[in-house]
C-alpha cells in the first residue's frame, strides 16, 4: 500500500458529519478543481502534479512532469520570484509549499543525473527560425522540437541565454546550471548560431527558408536619464555593468557606488558592486519602500549585504565623486514631487538602473507590425501583425520576468504549430479554482516549510558564490509532502473509510475511486470528510 503524506493524518473520529440518510437527493461525484499554484504559475507548470510525484520519491517522473511546460526547471528554481506560493493555500495553515525549492532540487537533480528529453523521430519539415536565446526563444525552441519542427536560433550575443547569462549575477545563477538545461535543449537537435546578428527580419526568413519566425530578443538596452555631470563624474548603466561580468575583466567601480532606481535590477547593481570591492553602495529611489518594485527577497539579502537604501530621493547633479541629492515627498497620488532640500552623497561611480528597452531595428522590414511604448503588439496567440511572424519575452506587453518568458516561449510554440499545420490553436478549458473553503484543514497537521540555508555574509560580499542553497533529498520530500493537493483526489483513502455503505470501490493506484450508486444512500459523508475538496454533492436528475 502506498505511504501517505506525513502531513496527512486520517482521524475519522474528527468527523464534522456523522449521520446518513434513508433516502437520496443528491450524490457524491469526484471533481478536478485548478490549484491556486497552478493558476499562478506564468509558465503554466501542473505544479500540483509534479509534486504528486516528487512527494513519492520518484524525482525522475516529477522532473519529467515539470519539463512539459518548463524546459528549464533549474534555472527556474533559483530566478523565480514564485507567485504560486503566494497564492498557495497552504499559506492560510502554517506556510506556504516551498515548490520553488522543490522545483530546483528536481532540476539539479536532473543535471546531477544526465535526464534527457528526446525529440520525435518523424520531422514535421517545417524549419522555424528563433532570434534570441534567452527564456522566451529557449522555451519555444525546446517546444517546438517536442512538437517535431526543425528550431535554428539566432543569437547576437558570443554565448547563449539572453539576460539570464548577461543581467543575472552569478550568485544567483551559477553559469554551470544555465549552459547545462541550454545544453540539454540543443542536444535534442535545436541549431544554435552565436553572434548572428539579425538586422532584417524578412530577409533572415526567406535566406534561410523558415516557415515562421519567433522573436525574443529581450530588452538589453538599459534606460538613460539626463543627470547634470561634470567632466570627471563616472556614469554607467546597470544593463552594462552586469553584461560586463561575464567579460576577462570586472570593472572598475571604485570604493563608493551609487545606483539609481528601485527595481530588482538596481539591486542587483548594488549587490554586485558589494563584490567587486565597493566598501559602500547606495541605491537612491525616488519613492518609499512599499513603492519600490524590486522583491521584498532580494531587498533583503541586499540590507544584509551592507547595501544602504536612500528613499524619497532623486539625483540632480554628479561631478568629482560627490552628488547631490533633492529630498521628495509623495503628492496625494503617489507621485513624488521636489521639496527644495539638497543634501551631498560620496559616490565614484552612478550606476543607472531605470528600467530596459528592446533593440526593434530589426523589425524595419515589417511596417505591419505595431510597436507601442516601445513594445511590439502581439494578438492572443502571440502573432505580430505579419503573417507567420510570432514575438515573446520582453518585447511584448507583459510583466518582464524569466518564468514570463519561459511561458511565452511554450504558448508561441503552440500557435506556432498549429499556424504550420494550417489550424489554430485553443487551449482547453480550465476547472473551477479550488478555494481555501473547500478543504477540510483538520486533517492536514502543522508543518512550518523549510528554511532554505545561504551562504555565510563574510562570503556572500566577497565572493560570486552561489547565495540561496538547495535542499537535500529529505528537506526536499519533506516540502513536497506538504502540498494539500488542493481540488485533485490523492487517493488518502478517506471517502473509502468513511462511507458506512461500502459504496466506493478502489480502482487501483493512480485511478482513484468510483461510486456504485446503487449503495449510496447521497448521506454526503464522503464530501464532507474530503481533505483536499476533491469531491462535491450534485442533484439527483
Amino acid at each position: 500500500m502506498k505511504e501517505k503524506p506525513f502531513a496527512i493524518t486520517l482521524d475519522v473520529g474528527s468527523s464534522l458529519a456523522n449521520r446518513t440518510g434513508a433516502w437520496r437527493t443528491e450524490r457524491p461525484e469526484y471533481v478536478h478543481r485548478l490549484p491556486p499554484c497552478n493558476q499562478a504559475c506564468p509558465a503554466g507548470e501542473n505544479i500540483q502534479q509534479w509534486l504528486f510525484h516528487a512527494e513519492s520519491g520518484d524525482y525522475e517522473s516529477a522532473w519529467r512532469q515539470l519539463m512539459r511546460d518548463n524546459p528549464l526547471p533549474a534555472v527556474m528554481g533559483r530566478v523565480c520570484y514564485h507567485p504560486c506560493e503566494t497564492a498557495c493555500n497552504r499559506v492560510q495553515v502554517d506556510n506556504a509549499v516551498g515548490i520553488n525549492a522543490v522545483e530546483r532540487f528536481l532540476g539539479d537533480e536532473a543535471i546531477k543525473r544526465g535526464w534527457r528529453v528526446d525529440a520525435p523521430r518523424v520531422s514535421s519539415r517545417k524549419h522555424v527560425l528563433v532570434v534570441g536565446s534567452g527564456p522566451a526563444g529557449l522555451s519555444a525552441a525546446y517546444h517546438l522540437r517536442c512538437l517535431g519542427h526543425e528550431v535554428t536560433i539566432h543569437e547576437a550575443q558570443e554565448r547563449p541565454g539572453g539576460m539570464m547569462r548577461y543581467g543575472i549575477p552569478r550568485y544567483r545563477l551559477p553559469r554551470e546550471v544555465l549552459d547545462a538545461e541550454i545544453d540539454r535543449i540543443l542536444a535534442m537537435g535545436v541549431t544554435l548560431n552565436c553572434g548572428t546578428r539579425v538586422d532584417d527580419v524578412p530577409a533572415a526568413r526567406e535566406h534561410g527558408g523558415f516557415d515562421a519566425v519567433f522573436l525574443a530578443v529581450g530588452a538589453g538596452i538599459g534606460r538613460r536619464t539626463y543627470i547634470p555631470a561634470g567632466d570627471s563624474a563616472h556614469i554607467l548603466d546597470a544593463v552594462a555593468l552586469l553584461g560586463s561580468m561575464e567579460g576577462e575583466g570586472p570593472p572598475l567601480l571604485g570604493r563608493t557606488v551609487a545606483v539609481y532606481g528601485g527595481g530588482n535590477t538596481a539591486m542587483d547593481a548594488a549587490r554586485t558592486a558589494r563584490r567587486l570591492g565597493a566598501t559602500d553602495a547606495v541605491v537612491v529611489y525616488r519613492r518609499t519602500r512599499d513603492r519600490m518594485p524590486a522583491h521584498d527577497e532580494e531587498v533583503e539579502e541586499a540590507l544584509e549585504e551592507g547595501v544602504r537604501l536612500k528613499w524619497l530621493s532623486t539625483i540632480k547633479h554628479a561631478d568629482g565623486g560627490r552628488l547631490t541629492i533633492e529630498r521628495m515627498r509623495l503628492d496625494e497620488t503617489g507621485f513624488p514631487q521636489p521639496t527644495g532640500e539638497f543634501e551631498e552623497l560620496d559616490a565614484d561611480t552612478v550606476v543607472l538602473a531605470l528600467g530596459q528597452d528592446s533593440d526593434l531595428t530589426l523589425l524595419k522590414g515589417l511596417p505591419e507590425l505595431t510597436v507601442d511604448r516601445g513594445v511590439v503588439q502581439v494578438a492572443d496567440g502571440l502573432m505580430t501583425g505579419h503573417p507567420g511572424i510570432f514575438a515573446g519575452g520582453d518585447m511584448v506587453p507583459a510583466e518582464r520576468t524569466v518564468t514570463v518568458a519561459v511561458g511565452h516561449g511554450k504558448r508561441a510554440a503552440r500557435h506556432i504549430d498549429a499556424y504550420l499545420r494550417g489550424t489554430s490553436y485553443e487551449p482547453g478549458a480550465k476547472h473551477a479554482p479550488a478555494a481555501f473553503d473547500r478543504l477540510n484543514t483538520w486533517y492536514y497537521s502543522d508543518a512550518p516549510a523549510s528554511v532554505r540555508p545561504r551562504l555565510e555574509l563574510a562570503r556572500r560580499v566577497s565572493t560570486f558564490d552561489e547565495v540561496v542553497q538547495g535542499l537535500d533529498e529529505s528537506t526536499a520530500l519533506f516540502e513536497a509532502r506538504r502540498c494539500m493537493s488542493c481540488g485533485n483526489c490523492f487517493e488518502c483513502d478517506n471517502c473509502y473509510g468513511v462511507c458506512p455503505d461500502n459504496a466506493i470501490t478502489k480502482l487501483g493506484p493512480g485511478k482513484g475511486f468510483a461510486i456504485d450508486l446503487d449503495y449510496c444512500k447521497g448521506c454526503g459523508l464522503c464530501v464532507a470528510e474530503c481533505p483536499s475538496g476533491s469531491m462535491e454533492m450534485v442533484p439527483e436528475e
